[in-house]
């Protein structure tokens, strides 16, 4: 088939080279000129595992390309498929702008029907005003198809080769068996491409995301009553993971969630319940945890250090949202570090992958407050405590011996806990993680 992507950011780039690594003719088109350049070069604007090969193969092969003409991607495509950002609006609500201007864009462009497929995470309704804008520009027939991706950054090329199940969801029955087709070489293993209306395949990528959060902010609740109760939030993971109808995916306590889906997610389906006179409890409170969350070891820090940071200098290990990503959007580690930097202290970091985006977030402080570091153990140089934001496995298993001879305290604060408590405590180093028992604790 012959398809067109709008957008090449995250899930366009990885929709995009997906669809020709089965064999489909494809062109990612985008305004943006200084990212299709870079695409056309071998270089990819987004760091996710595997994805450079796939879009280097099928560029090689002629199944994959990159334009800024948007007209002639609409014009050579019968399937246009939407994966432009949605970003939150004041409000909370989904930011649509981008969405309906390619809607526009392809209403002025077409040249025969087209079916529409959104991919971009939208709210309830978008089919019917994506169809109406295009309509406004054109009278040839027009599909609307909602197609939601469920990717997780670091595994999305796995996630869209080998889905748990797809879903797409239209009133026009002929367009949506020609999308099942489409999706019909990523599951012969069998899992299920679920039909619906489009109203219900919007709702149901909020629900999920909304449902993992919440899972994430209630295991962070239990952790922090884990600290006052003196119970173990790792037994207590355990145990309740076991069972089957609990499951042992996200419930994992640490410093809460972030990234480009959860947080924006959570936001927008609160406010489409208030647009609907309905007060969403649950999720505003799982969106409060998580608010809370973000900082939780800025208490341990600052008990640690007797409510004293000023000059105190931590070293940070991991910046992006979650491992192999260089994702920084709504990064727990961004709240820790302007935390600390406003209590007078100063933040030596280090990432795998996040160091460009942390420089052109943190861009005013970087060099004074804020100094960034290639290698992991070159921040503790002078620093008087190690602060983990991110589980990457290169954090696992570090030398804890050097650790405790650089550090000027020999202290650990761990927001993924990572790490043994009992294993820190033999080898000499003060260790703060969510709510498990603490080693033996000395304060400075």
């Amino acid at each position: 088939m012959k398809i067109s992507v709008f957008g090449s950011g995250y899930v366009g780039l990885v929709a995009g080279a997906c669809f020709a690594e089965v064999g489909n003719d494809v062109i990612c088109a985008d305004i943006d000129k200084t990212k299709i350049d870079m695409l056309k070069k071998g270089e990819i604007p987004i760091y996710e595992t595997g994805l450079s090969d796939i879009i280097q193969r099928n560029e090689r092969e002629e199944r994959l390309s990159f334009t800024t003409d948007l007209q002639k991607a609409i014009q050579e495509s019968k399937i246009l498929i939407i994966a432009v950002g949605t970003p939150p609006d004041q409000d909370g609500s989904a930011d649509l702008q981008n969405v309906l201007a390619v809607a526009k864009t392809i209403g002025k462009a077409m040249n025969e029907s087209k079916i529409i497929v959104n991919k971009s995470t939208v709210p309830v309704g978008t089919a019917d005003l994506v169809r109406k804008e295009i309509s406004k520009h054109t009278d040839l027939p027009v599909a609307v198809v909602s197609n939601p991706e469920f990717l997780k950054e670091g595994a999305a090329i796995d996630d869209f080769m080998k889905p748990d199940r797809v879903i797409i969801g239209s009133s026009n029955q002929e367009a949506m068996l020609t999308i099942r087709d489409l999706y019909l070489p990523f599951v012969r293993t069998g899992k299920p491409i679920i039909l619906m209306d489009e109203r219900t395949a919007e709702l149901t990528k909020y629900t999920a995301n909304a449902m993992l959060a919440t899972k994430i902010s209630f295991m962070n609740e239990i952790a922090n009553l884990c600290e006052r109760v003196g119970a173990d939030i790792h037994m207590i993971r355990k145990g309740i993971g076991a069972d089957t109808r609990i499951g042992p995916s996200f419930i994992f306590p640490g410093v809460g969630y972030g990234g480009s889906c959860f947080p924006k997610d959570v936001k927008a389906l609160i406010s489409t319940a208030k647009k609907h006179d309905y007060e969403l409890d649950v999720l505003q409170a799982v969106e409060s945890v998580n608010i809370k969350q973000k900082t939780i070891l800025v208490d341990k820090v600052e008990k640690y250090f007797k409510n004293d940071l000023n000059d105190k200098v931590f070293a940070m290990w991991g910046l992006s949202f979650k491992p192999r990503t260089d994702d920084m959007r709504e990064a727990p580690a961004i709240d820790m570090i302007k935390a600390l930097v406003n209590r007078g202290a100063k933040v030596q970091a280090h990432d795998p992958e996040a160091l460009r985006e942390t420089e052109r977030i943190f861009k005013d402080w970087i060099g004074e407050q804020v100094t960034l570091y290639k290698k992991r153990y070159e921040c503790m140089e002078g620093a008087d405590a190690l602060v983990i934001m991110t589980e990457w496995n290169e954090f696992r298993e570090p030398d804890f011996l050097l650790i405790k001879e650089t550090l000027n305290s020999p202290v650990i604060f761990d927001g993924r806990n990572i790490y043994e408590p009992e294993r820190l405590k033999n080898a000499g180093i003060d260790y703060f993680c969510v709510g498990r028992p603490n080693s033996g604790v000395r304060s400075t």
